[in-house]
């Protein structure tokens, strides 16, 4: 058998020479959350409950159009992808009707993606839960089998959706991710993980409905991937693992009180129910309860509201025909009713909560749940699940374990899930700018350190001015990796998500151009991923149809690193076609004619500008495209010890630990995007050996590459390149504010 193209050994990844490789990545693509036929992004409501008739072909990207966005991000230095589906897209028209259709699609992107030479994992993606819960993911028949009515959901606010806001350019930002706190999603996940343990009378075909969902999804992921091993060509050729559910919630598993918000629930936006007051509005009850707002320090309470569902039920109704998909619910199970109170938990007579700690404790060991409990117990049943419907088609497939967003991960060290095919795949964001859309210099807040107890007050958590704002998000960063070191065992870590938003300051880079807010984010980011010692990451994300109206039109957000209304990056600050450099001045001449030709198609072109209103923001920018083209680390002989690029002063350094000597044949690469590395302007410092610079065809992305011979033991390598203003397109280069004008500028006191 060749040896794999891509394998673990202990906490690294390496290639079919035993070179390091670390993984620079992105996902493909955010508007894979919604289907193509009908084209629904989240501000439509039209045909939005036909969702058993839709189809997902066409995303990420059309086949025609595949080439057009590889080439681009293998010309940006990009070796990973992500890729992006739903569980939607696959059994969307009922349960075990699969849309072969749209997995013969994906196989085709899928190829073209081995062409340029990716790495490819498959992340079956989901956002509290499905788009009728107001995200993506499950289709919409899941929400029926958990008795559920989703055209109930907006008058009971058991989920707030983008489709059917009344106002879509209203909706607030970020109110979506609130819907896990909400009846629709505390339900589903509550049944998904434990539904055997809390819901034991949900039973639809003789399955209770935690058995039935999660056979469901793991068949249909188990159906795509025997298609990709029976496509003959993909695994491991450029399929070389899954992740498993994205961003999984426990549902109320562990909610010791649901007539009080937990302490430990940090997001609260808007009308903020108790899970006891959710359940009311559910059942038609209205409520009054508080709503809050999100400020620099979190979230804060802003006023009380009344939510009158006017006796609308979000259950489905007793005469709701349930015989549409096919299966048979137990009698024991009634409709028209509420799961919880079927199980006691309270009196739909009086409105009295008989069990308010119903979901407290494990009724099989009596013992307190807690997030961790819920980790260890049910969210790695489940795993085992997922990871026994992968590797019984693809056993070699390499594991992306996600446990739940910065919780504590699941305690499997030295057991037998600690599997060494396994990496631990945790999400990053910087909470203060993405929730208020603003990058804040002067001060953030340790999120991680607080969630861990490693303060006595907030206040410590507190870090002032820039560098220790970008100091504690790699700490943060190196935290999580060295806890998933600690409970999970010696694998790599994989931040498979991790990104800024675009519309920052209403909006302010769409209206002038200027993306120096951005850039200063995006390479806050980079330079904690590249300080944390983590082995990759995968940047959310590439949304081709990305615009300056409605972003990746999914739920407000815009955090695509591309849109239809911005420009791309050029090639290089004078944008002229580079030549193969050497280490002794000598230079060699590639193809000029088929280098301009390749270049212009793939890194220069934009889509079609879109029909954003001017007043929205017309003014076009590279998007930050500067701090996100970054050098990195491609393959390395031997260790990585430390790598990272200061964009400022455009100087790349990389430490390394070898044992064995890099030569001709098997050599260190590092990718150097010639924007920032033109090649009649590199400085290039080694602690020993020869090396090349070239622009070389890689799997029909051109990329310039530095090859490096080098000895065995410690080395080192510098190479700077041409220093330029961050954020701005060329023609905005005016002089920098000083500190005194950004401090004006901003209304800042100083001190």
């Amino acid at each position: 058998m060749a040896p794999l193209r891509l394998r673990i050994d202990g906490r690294t990844f390496r290639d079919r020479n035993n070179r390091e490789v670390t993984l620079r990545g992105i996902n493909v693509a955010g508007d894979a959350k919604f289907p193509t036929s009908p084209d629904l992004p989240s501000q439509k409501p039209d045909h939005f409950y036909e969702g058993d008739d839709v189809s997902f072909v066409g995303r990420p990207f059309s086949v025609d159009e595949a080439h057009l966005h590889f080439s681009r991000l293998k010309s940006w230095g990009y070796t990973l992808i992500r890729y992006i589906f739903t569980w939607e897209a696959i059994e969307h028209a009922g349960p075990g009707r699969y849309d072969d259709d749209w997995v013969q699609h994906t196989i085709q992107v899928l190829r073209l993606a081995k062409d340029y030479g990716f790495y490819v994992f498959m992340d079956p993606h989901q956002d509290v839960w499905s788009r009728f819960t107001g995200g993506s993911g499950a289709p919409m028949w899941t929400v029926y089998a958990c008795g559920l009515n989703p055209r109930a959901f907006p008058a009971t606010e058991a989920a707030w959706v983008h489709n059917t806001y009344p106002k879509p350019a209203e909706y607030p930002k970020m109110i979506w991710a609130t819907n896990y706190s909400r009846l629709a999603c505390q339900v589903i996940f509550t049944m998904f993980f434990a539904g055997k343990t809390f819901a034991p009378k949900a039973i639809i075909d003789g399955k209770n409905i935690q058995d039935y969902l999660q056979d469901h999804f793991v068949s249909a992921c188990r159906h795509l991937a025997r298609r990709i091993q029976e496509a003959g060509d993909l695994e491991d050729g450029v399929v070389i693992g899954w992740e498993s559910m994205n961003e999984p919630n426990r549902g109320l598993v562990g909610f010791q009180d649901i007539s009080v918000i937990p302490s430990e629930q940090k997001l609260q936006k808007g009308p903020s129910p108790t899970a006891w007051q959710a359940i009311l509005l559910g059942s038609g009850r209205s409520c009054e309860m508080n709503t809050w707002d999100f400020g620099g320090l979190g979230p804060y309470k802003s006023g009380t509201t009344l939510v009158d569902p006017k006796g609308e039920m979000a259950w489905l109704p007793a005469d709701y025909d349930d015989s549409k998909y096919g299966w048979k619910r137990d009698p024991n199970w009634k409709l028209g009713e509420c799961i919880w109170a079927q199980h006691g938990l309270w009196n739909q007579s009086s409105d009295e909560l008989l069990k308010k700690d119903y979901f407290a404790k494990d009724p099989e060991s009596g013992r307190k749940i807690d997030y961790e409990y819920f980790t260890n117990k049910w969210f790695m049943s489940y795993y085992r699940k997922h990871k026994e419907a992968i590797t019984s088609v693809y056993p070699s497939a390499i594991m992306f374990c996600q446990a739940p967003v910065l919780e504590i991960p699941p305690s499997i060290k030295g057991t037998e899930d600690d599997d060494p095919n396994l990496v631990f795949s945790p999400h990053y964001y910087d909470g203060v700018t993405l929730m208020m859309k603003k990058w804040n210099r002067y001060w953030n807040v340790d999120v991680f350190g607080l969630l861990r107890g490693r303060y006595i007050s907030p206040a410590f958590a507190i870090k002032i001015g820039e560098t220790a704002i970008r100091n504690c998000f790699r700490d943060q960063l190196s935290a999580i990796r060295k806890e998933g070191i600690d409970y999970m065992g010696n694998h790599p870590c994989v931040f498979t998500e991790i990104g800024i938003p675009y519309d920052m300051d209403d909006k302010y880079a769409y209206k002038t151009g200027d993306y120096s807010r951005q850039s200063s984010a995006m390479d806050a980011n980079h330079f904690a991923l590249e300080g944390s010692g983590a082995n990759g990451y995968a940047l959310w994300t590439y949304t081709a149809i990305n615009n300056h109206e409605w972003g990746d039109l999914w739920n407000g957000e815009d955090l695509s690193i591309v849109s239809v209304d911005d420009k791309l990056l050029p090639l290089s600050p004078n944008s002229e076609p580079q030549m193969r450099q050497s280490a002794n001045g000598t230079t060699t001449s590639s193809d000029d004619r088929n280098l301009k030709e390749t270049l212009s198609t793939t890194s220069m072109l934009s889509l079609e500008r879109s029909n954003t209103p001017a007043e929205i923001g017309s003014n076009p920018g590279y998007r930050a495209a500067e701090a996100f083209v970054r050098p990195s680390p491609i393959a390395t002989v031997g260790s990585v010890i430390s790598y990272g690029f200061d964009l400022r002063n455009c100087t790349f350094a990389l430490l390394l630990e070898c044992t064995d000597a890099a030569t001709e044949e098997v050599s260190t690469e590092v990718f150097l995007p010639v924007y920032h590395f033109p090649k009649d302007n590199i400085a290039v410092e080694v602690s020993s050996g020869k090396w090349t610079i070239g622009v070389d065809d890689v799997n029909g992305g051109m990329i310039q590459i530095l090859r490096w011979q080098h000895e065995k033991g410690t080395q080192s390598l510098t190479v700077k390149g041409v220093k330029t203003r961050q954020g701005t397109s060329r023609g905005q280069e005016e002089e920098a504010p000083g500190y005194l004008q950004q401090c004006w500028q901003s209304g800042c006191t100083i001190m």
